[in-house]
């Protein structure tokens, strides 16, 4: 089987992104190769292992347990109520982000990566790594996944960084500079399709009226992106791969197995239909 390069976009999820590592498999038994990886949130921390090397197989094998070690609530969350930081601690997240992930640096990838950062004073969508601005890659990482209420801001070049999610869970703005390839585009972001929980989510309401509200409008982001899209002649094709999406399973860690699998399978059955109509 002859091989096709494609650049790879990866959304942002949470636990959800476990869906990339299955369609990373997907790819390649499909002979598609990534020339290049856009990714933003949890997406860019996958991104970045498979650009450096870790096989889908071994990434998996990693995921349930890092994934536990690295979200840990915050113990004051009790006492500080509403003024506090964050729920969560970013340290744990930060060594399970360096433990997923050999590379310290965008240069020690063995593919392109672009990761997407929202600046949350300005609102602008800033991009590291290829071709954006160089930061070490640690550092990016832990930026792009910073979503407010759960992890603090983090600092890059002195601006006050979030999570790239809040700009657009699926990253195709960047993409359609950036590629010269067909696309494949595996969203696992808030959408307004998305399934009821695996399993009753014990979450204050506050809390999940925070996500419905900032799911709402990463879904309505994602949503406008794709028309967008498929609405100008020009770009590169797309293939959109849209994996069964629970609602309130950001750290359902307990369930990536299951998450990539179905990644998987939407991955396989999109480059089918796909390599039908070609």
């Amino acid at each position: 089987m002859s091989s096709t390069a494609v650049t790879l976009v990866l959304s942002g999820g949470g636990a959800k992104t476990a869906a990339h590592v299955g369609a990373a498999r997907a790819l390649a038994e499909a002979g598609c190769v990534p020339a290049r990886y856009v990714a933003t949130s949890m997406g860019a921390v996958i991104a970045a292992a498979l650009a450096a090397g870790v096989e889908p197989g071994a990434l998996l094998e990693q995921l349930p347990e890092v994934g536990r070690r690295g979200v840990v609530r915050d113990p004051l969350a009790p006492v500080q109520g509403l003024f506090l930081r964050s729920l969560l601690r970013p340290g744990p997240f930060r060594r399970a982000v360096e433990e997923l992930v050999p590379a310290r640096r965008f240069a020690d990838l063995a593919l392109p990566l672009t990761v997407c950062v929202t600046d949350l004073d300005t609102g602008e969508l800033l991009l590291y790594g290829a071709g954006g601005a160089e930061a070490p890659l640690v550092e990016v990482l832990v930026a792009t996944c910073a979503l407010p209420i759960y992890f603090p801001a983090h600092q890059l070049d002195g601006r006050r960084c979030g999570d790239g999610g809040l700009h657009g869970a699926l990253p195709l703005g960047p993409a359609v500079r950036l590629a010269r390839e067909p696309v494949v585009a595996v969203d696992v972001g808030p959408g307004f399709d998305m399934a009821a929980p695996g399993a009753p989510a014990s979450v204050p309401a506050v809390i999940r009226a925070h996500e419905e509200a900032t799911g709402t409008l990463m879904a309505e982001a994602t949503a406008a992106q794709l028309a967008l899209w498929r609405a100008q002649p020009g770009r590169p094709e797309l293939i959109y791969v849209r994996p069964r999406v629970e609602r309130s399973a950001t750290f359902r860690v307990d369930r990536v197995r299951q998450y990539a699998e179905d990644g998987y399978r939407a991955a396989r059955d999109a480059l089918l239909r796909w390599r039908a109509r070609t």
